[in-house]
């Protein structure tokens, strides 16, 4: 069996510790002992742009705004569906992952982040999104496990109502706040219809195969 070699350690802004593993082609990114993504586990977060980001494709220059840029599947997911006069700002909060996205994961974001739409924002995704009013055609969501997060208490102002109402504020009319999450979550449905959102809840497998876990996505519009 191979086992799991520790390729780096990144401090996390607020406080705790990200490690970027690996055994033979797989990566995986750990906190502590939660495993925050995996290099074999991409359907989600592939699904997550798709159905975010098909619509827009017909728009001349649509602008959205990715939360986490994790192993840059959703990146390259959102890149495939986008027209060429999109622009698509990712917003990171840990200074290594980027690092690591043009070192040991290189391969798996395959030259996206070169990619002339793509712009990185180093900072917390709250911050970016509270900077912005009327900005975004999409905000794509997928930081920590989703609303009921393990990994950072800050997160949490994402998914609260004053949160959400934040992040209407930045998006255009018609606009998608798409959330992903490990799990279902009733009360977080119920504030994002609170906040004045159409919600459309959709169950996806974690891998491109159809195959493992479900995890969900909400595509919430600003009316």
């Amino acid at each position: 069996m191979i086992r799991w070699e520790q390729l780096d350690t990144a401090k996390i802004p607020d406080g705790g510790e990200l490690k970027l593993m690996r055994r033979g082609t797989e990566l995986s990114i750990m906190s502590g002992s939660i495993e925050l993504m995996n290099s074999r586990l991409s359907g989600s977060e592939e699904a997550l742009a798709s159905l975010t980001c098909t619509p827009l494709a017909t728009q001349p220059k649509p602008k959205i705004l990715i939360g986490g840029l994790g192993m840059g599947f959703t990146l390259r997911a959102a890149l495939a569906v986008l027209p060429p006069g999109a622009e698509v700002v990712v917003a990171e909060l840990v200074p290594a992952v980027v690092a690591w996205a043009r070192g040991p994961m290189a391969e798996l974001f395959a030259g996206s982040l070169d990619d002339p739409r793509v712009s990185v924002r180093l900072g917390d995704v709250g911050e970016a999104i509270a900077a912005s009013r009327g900005a975004y055609d999409a905000i794509l969501l997928d930081v920590d496990n989703g609303p009921g997060g393990l990994n950072r208490e800050a997160n949490d102002g994402l998914y609260s109502a004053a949160g959400l109402a934040t992040a209407r504020a930045a998006l255009r009319p018609g606009g998608v706040l798409a959330v992903w999450s490990a799990a279902p979550d009733a009360p977080f449905v119920g504030r994002l219809r609170r906040a004045g959102y159409a919600v459309d809840e959709k169950q996806v497998r974690a891998t491109r195969s159809g195959k493992g876990g479900r995890h969900v996505i909400w595509l919430a519009a600003r009316p």
